[in-house]
């Protein structure tokens, strides 16, 4: 007879108890005797010969009377078990239950069937546990299989039950679960498929009294109820078989004063009214288990915006922190003991790493998907890979996560209680150690230790609050109507020049002046942050202007409460926010109309390049695939690319990428957003007017987004390109337009959704006006068309803006035969003369009609930008009928090619794309912290410095000789060739 156990001795339990193993062999032979089935007794005692299974006995005698009496009373299955093996019994368990049980019309039979059940599941799994033969992970999965297929055959049957009863129709009587109006709800260890071994199960139960046809009078809702209260009988009842689960609804919307199932309305109502934080993180391991499958999942995804916040909650930190400390309070555990800790509730245990991974996942969760798991160990490992946390951290996690899991089972398989205590006795620490398989409790006891201790560790490095404040904010007080004298001193021996106004601002936001400091949270948590604030500040470039800027914002605010537990929560921001307010106002006024911003710095990835294209395209395409209707597209889309923006302006702010790579993200992140959009904005348009078939349509990119030059304040240059099969087809839709009315409509909306003003602001400014016969012209062109208009009818300043353009698009086909129009336009033959007195004439003219504003105004001075791209277009036109490969978008990048074609020197290569690169710097710079230029007279010297150190050099008036150096240098070879 072969044994489908596979294990070796040496992984079993040790011996426990002898006592108890001696007991349990007395009952093993008084129960084989009593056996009157010959080939069983055989079968048995033959087992029994074999060693291994001898050892495998003493070690379930001597260590769990619960699995002793699992296959005590039912000798026949451990047969059956010891000849399949644990994978063939269970699934025999499953198919039993699911096939004959849910299909009995017997109510007491199912009861008792699902108890015999469970006590064979629970042996099966056991015997895999101790004898290694399945993984922890896997004994969790197959504890909550069971579950699972347990409350489903309850289900079945009771909803069949009152279907013959006549009290309910059922759309599909021989599957009474499918599209039934009544679901289950796993929540807990149960909805994360990490159920231990006795565990009681938390459930949600809802209904859609639309989806139920009900034709009791009672009506649906009580019959609902009615249902619920035999569904928890047939699982929690204890009777002479035991029982099945002990079941928990107590989760549901404030159990108190709801029904035992919820109509789904109500639930929603709740939910998105007044549930709780804690409410959110429990919504995390939510899931479908039994009933109406479609019903259960149409909750998990109404109820994502509920737990997946767009904006990251930092209010939620305080709050299940909050809930860890009643539990240490009410349940003990606050400091770490073996005898007698409980390692799911106290210091180090489970829950500790349940909170670790799920806080961090309400934080992060809302902005990637990817750590949505309801598992705890896969969102832990989710939680790595978006750099969120080390790998030793995912390491240590994890590894002790399994090891307190085990322990949880052992402890549970012991005696069938819903324990997670220690021992607090040498002796019974003893024999747990020895159901562990180690050989003293001394061993047991010091790895145990070293697991609690390394998740107390990682779980205070991200929970517990810092109590120390610097030593010079210690004598920050605020109190009384006017500053202590000796305020005022300390204040500005931090840094501040008038400490009295530094006085008068908090004590505003301590009287709760603005609405963002008006509820007592709020003013609890600015007052707790004012020291450190201060001290941050005063270590700024300029302390003061930064605090005037910061109050500015704050009045501005609706509520305070999540800013200002971001900053508790994470004091590090609290020196960038300074930075901030001190030095790049635009930042500031960007952060004002967004707070939520500061969130994207906490990524531990924020001072990183940007993604290329591509993983920026399926980046944003993945988020809006959560978007329920077209405004939250357009919102989606907008939060997504605020934060890039925001993100490349610090990076320019604290020289952390260079200018010519910023520029390049800020053009990725514009092109993103009208790929991303763009489909959208096609599929609004066909549910009225449906498409134009066979048509293509792109859009091309003009300015400093064909060119890739953008700046933190670009808007955008566009123009829209079509082209036909049959030039005089319609829309297919049910208001059909002609292909003019059609695309301009299509454009018009299009740049609507780009630059209208939303909740979350609007994505870019949008102009037009570079298409042929600028504002009075159509909103979209034929391609043919557009190549006519350049070929025979376009001034030489329109061909001078085509060197800067690409054609953009989710269609490359099309983007491909539009570029090759726009180089072989470029590539026409010139008369020189004509071309360069064209273009010295409207030089002279912008001269003259928009002068520079200061030697500082970067883009018109003489020798500025305008002279450089004026350069670098003309030279293209001049030679490109030659020389092809002299083309680029990119005005630094077509110098490099003019220079390699030998059409400008090498010195004059160098000079030229060197005032590119200051230029473009500079006119970041100013646009972040001063605006359009520069006043030298108005300007801070802490942001004058900051300029030169960004751009390299050790004070201004270094930076000014350069930059006048440079302008002098653009100068001479623009007179030079224009």
């Amino acid at each position: 007879m072969i044994l489908s156990f596979s294990y070796s001795e040496e992984t079993l339990p040790k011996i426990s108890c002898s006592d108890r193993a001696e007991l349990g062999f007395s009952n093993w032979n008084e129960r084989i005797e009593r056996i009157e089935n010959s080939d069983l007794k055989q079968d048995l005692i033959h087992f029994q010969e074999i060693p291994k299974v001898k050892s495998l006995l003493a070690a379930i005698f001597s260590n769990s009377p619960y699995l002793s009496d699992c296959l005590l009373s039912d000798m026949e299955f451990l047969c059956q078990l010891l000849k399949q093996g644990p994978e063939k019994s269970l699934t025999k368990i499953h198919h039993h239950l699911l096939q004959e049980v849910a299909n009995s019309t017997d109510r007491q039979r199912v009861i008792s069937q699902l108890r015999r059940a469970k006590k064979r599941a629970s042996l099966t799994i056991g015997l895999a546990d101790i004898t290694g033969q399945w993984t922890d992970r896997r004994v969790v999965e197959e504890l909550t299989g069971f579950a699972s297929t347990a409350i489903s055959t309850a289900v079945s049957h009771l909803l069949r039950e009152l279907h013959e009863r006549g009290q309910i129709e059922l759309k599909n009587p021989d599957l009474p679960e499918d599209d039934c109006g009544y679901v289950v709800m796993a929540m807990g260890k149960l909805g994360a498929w990490e159920l231990n071994y006795s565990s009681d199960i938390d459930l949600i139960i809802l209904y859609d009294p639309e989806k139920i046809n009900y034709l009791h009078h009672r009506g649906v809702q009580e019959g609902m109820v009615r249902l619920t209260r035999d569904l928890v009988r047939c699982l929690d009842d204890r009777t002479k078989d035991g029982y099945v689960f002990r079941t928990d609804l107590r989760l549901r919307p404030d159990p108190s004063a709801t029904p035992l199932a919820l109509s789904f309305n109500a639930a929603m109502t709740y939910y998105e009214t007044t549930g709780l934080n804690w409410e959110r993180c429990a919504m995390i391991k939510a899931a479908p288990i039994a009933g109406d499958e479609e019903l259960g999942q149409r909750f998990i995804n109404e109820i994502k915006p509920f737990v997946w916040r767009k904006h990251l909650d930092f209010a939620a930190i305080n709050d299940i922190h909050s809930i860890k400390r009643q539990i240490y309070a009410h349940k003990g555990g606050s400091k770490i003991a073996i005898k007698g800790h409980n390692i799911k509730l106290g210091r180090g245990g489970i829950r500790e790493i349940e909170f670790f991974a799920q806080t961090q996942q309400l934080i992060w969760g809302g902005r990637n998907q990817d750590l949505r798991s309801n598992s705890t160990v896969f969102a832990l490992e989710q939680l790595h890979k978006a750099h969120l946390i080390s790998p030793k951290v995912l390491h240590d996690m994890t590894e002790a996560y399994w090891f307190l899991r085990r322990v949880e089972n052992r402890l549970q398989m012991v005696d069938d209680q819903q324990t997670q205590f220690l021992p607090d006795t040498d002796e019974e620490l003893a024999q747990i150690s020895a159901f562990l398989g180690y050989d003293s409790s001394d061993e047991f006891s010091e790895e145990l230790s070293n697991h609690l201790h390394v998740v107390e560790n990682h779980y205070a490095a991200l929970f517990e609050e810092d109590h120390t404040q610097p030593s010079t904010t210690k004598k920050l007080i605020f109190s009384g109507h006017e500053a202590a004298p000796e305020l005022v001193t300390e204040l500005e021996s931090i840094g501040f020049q008038d400490g009295v106004r530094v006085f008068q601002i908090i004590t505003k936001w301590k009287q709760g002046k603005y609405r963002a400091v008006r509820s007592d949270r709020s003013r609890r948590l600015i007052t707790e942050i004012v020291p450190v604030l201060l001290e941050a500040f005063g270590k700024s470039s300029a302390p003061d202007t930064a605090l005037n800027k910061f109050d500015d914002f704050l009045s501005g605010l609706p509520t305070g409460v999540q800013l200002f537990s971001m900053l508790q929560t994470n004091p590090n921001l609290l020196d960038l926010l300074a930075e901030i307010m001190g030095s790049a106002p635009a930042l500031a006024d960007r952060l004002s109309h967004s707070p939520a911003l500061l969130e994207a710095v906490l990524s531990d990835d924020f001072f990183a390049p940007l993604p290329e294209l591509p993983d920026l395209q399926n980046q944003l395409e993945h988020l809006l695939e959560e978007a329920r209707d077209f405004q939250d597209i357009l919102d989606e889309t907008r939060r997504w690319a605020n934060d890039q923006k925001f993100r490349i302006g610090l990076q320019i702010l604290r020289t952390t990428c260079s200018i010519e790579r910023s520029s390049k993200d800020l053009s990725n992140i514009a092109e993103t957003s009208i790929t991303s959009l763009l489909p959208h904005v096609q599929s609004e348009l066909r549910k009225r007017h449906g498409e134009i078939p066979e048509s293509n349509f792109a859009i091309m990119a003009m300015g400093k987004l064909g060119s890739q030059e953008m700046t933190v304040t670009s808007d955008l240059d566009l123009i829209s390109l079509y082209n036909l099969v049959e030039k005089d087809q319609h829309s297919n839709g049910d208001r059909p337009l002609d292909p003019t009315q059609y695309f301009a409509r299509l454009t018009q909306r299009f740049t609507n959704a780009l630059s209208v003003m939303t909740p979350e602001g609007r994505l870019y400014e949008i102009d037009m006006r570079l298409r042929p016969s600028g504002g009075s012209g159509p909103l979209a062109l034929s391609l043919e068309a557009f190549e006519k208009y350049q070929r025979n009818e376009a001034w030489t300043w329109e061909h001078m803006a085509l060197t800067r353009a690409r054609a953009i698009g989710y269609n490359q086909a099309f983007c491909d035969q539009i570029n090759r129009v726009i180089k072989s336009i470029l590539c026409t033959e010139r008369d020189p003369q004509k071309l360069v007195n064209d273009i010295a004439n409207m030089r002279q003219r912008i001269a003259r009609e928009k002068p520079a504003q200061s030697d500082w105004d970067i883009k018109l001075v003489d020798g500025g930008l305008i002279d450089l791209e004026f350069l670098s277009q003309y030279l293209q036109l001049r030679y490109a009928h030659t020389d092809p490969s002299i083309l680029h978008s990119n005005t630094k990048q077509a110098f490099k090619q003019l220079g390699k074609a030998g059409i400008i020197s090498s010195a004059d290569t160098s000079d030229l794309c060197d005032a590119f690169d200051l230029f473009h710097q500079l006119q970041n710079l100013f646009r972040l912290t001063t605006g359009e230029y520069l006043d030298e007279d108005q300007t801070s010297p802490e942001v004058l410095f900051r300029l030169a150190k960004a751009c390299n050099e050790p004070g201004f008036q270094e930076l000014k000789q350069r930059y006048l150096q440079t302008k002098a240098h653009v100068s001479r070879i623009y007179g030079q060739l224009i």
